[in-house]
C-alpha cells in the first residue's frame, strides 16, 4: 500500500520510544515540570502500572560490552513490518506532524516535531539537513550488556526496529544519552521523565531485560512521581523476519 504523500499524524508512538545534557542528571520525579507535558502513550495494557512491573524485572550486575556491534541487531532500520518502508520512516511519518513524503510514499522529506520529547522545544525536520534522530528508548549496548547478547538474531532485530522502543527526538540530547540507562541519564525536559522510563520498563519486561540495582531504584524513584502510570503495551512481534 502507497502511503500518502502529505500527513499529519494526531496520535504518536511512546516516548513515545524511539531514544539530554552531558553528565548524569537529577533524578527527580513528573511532579517537577520544566517543559511542555509528553503526549499520553498511544498504547497501554489494560492494567497495571509501570511502577508495579519494575518490581517484575529481574535485577543482576552489568554484563561486559564485549563483543557489540549495531550489526548484530540487523541492518540499520530494516522493513521487518514488510510494509515496504523502512523503521526510521515509519517512525518519523508516525510522530512528526505535517509530514511530507516522496514521490514513491516511504521516505519522509519533511516534517515538524513540536515537542520535541527530550528537550520541549520545537525542531523542522528536513531530510538530509536533520536535527532528529530515532533513539531506542532501551540502547542497543545497553541491551546487550543486559541479555541480548544471548538472543537469536531474530530477535534482536525485532528489538532495534519495534515501535515501542523507538523515539523521535533532538539528535543532540540522543547523543548526549549515548547507551545510558535511568541510572545513569534523563531527558532534561521533566514534563517526559515519566513517560520516558515507563517505556524503557515496558520494553525491558516484554524482551525479558534485566536491570541494575542502581537502575531499578531510578526508575522507581522517577514513577513515585506518577505512581498511575500505566505501562505500555504493543509494539512488533519479538522476533522479526530474517529479510
Amino acid at each position: 500500500m502507497t502511503p500518502p504523500s502529505a500527513v499529519r499524524r494526531p496520535s504518536r508512538l511512546l516516548p513515545l520510544v524511539p531514544l539530554a545534557l552531558a553528565g548524569t542528571l537529577a533524578l527527580t520525579g513528573c511532579d517537577a515540570l520544566t517543559g511542555p507535558p509528553a503526549p499520553e502513550p498511544a498504547r497501554t495494557a489494560a492494567g497495571g502500572t509501570a511502577l508495579r512491573a519494575v518490581e517484575e524485572l529481574p535485577v543482576k550486575g552489568r554484563a561486559p560490552r564485549t563483543g557489540y556491534e549495531r550489526s548484530a541487531f540487523g541492518s540499520a532500520w530494516a522493513d521487518t513490518d514488510r510494509n515496504g518502508c523502512g523503521t526510521r520512516d515509519d517512525v518519523l511519518a508516525e510522530q512528526l506532524d505535517d509530514v511530507k513524503r516522496d514521490a514513491g510514499g516511504c521516505k519522509v522529506l519533511s516534517g515538524v516535531l513540536d515537542p520535541d520529547p527530550y528537550t520541549g522545544t520545537r525542531i523542522v525536520f528536513r531530510r538530509g539537513r536533520s536535527k532528529v534522530d530515532i533513539d531506542h528508548l532501551v540502547a542497543l549496548s545497553d541491551a546487550w550488556q543486559k541479555g541480548a547478547r544471548q538472543w537469536s538474531a531474530g530477535k534482536r532485530r525485532a528489538f532495534a526496529n519495534d515501535p515501542l522502543n523507538l523515539v523521535a527526538a533532538d539528535s543532540s540530547a540522543n547523543r548526549r544519552k549515548g547507551d545510558g540507562d535511568t541510572a545513569t541519564w534523563l531527558p532534561p525536559n521533566k514534563g517526559y521523565r515519566c513517560v520516558y522510563v515507563a517505556g524503557q520498563v515496558a520494553v525491558k519486561a516484554k524482551y525479558g531485560l534485566w536491570v541494575t540495582a542502581a537502575e531499578r531504584d531510578a526508575m522507581r524513584k522517577v514513577l513515585s512521581g506518577c505512581p498511575d502510570r500505566k505501562l505500555p503495551a504493543g509494539g512488533a512481534p519479538t522476533e522479526a523476519p530474517s529479510r
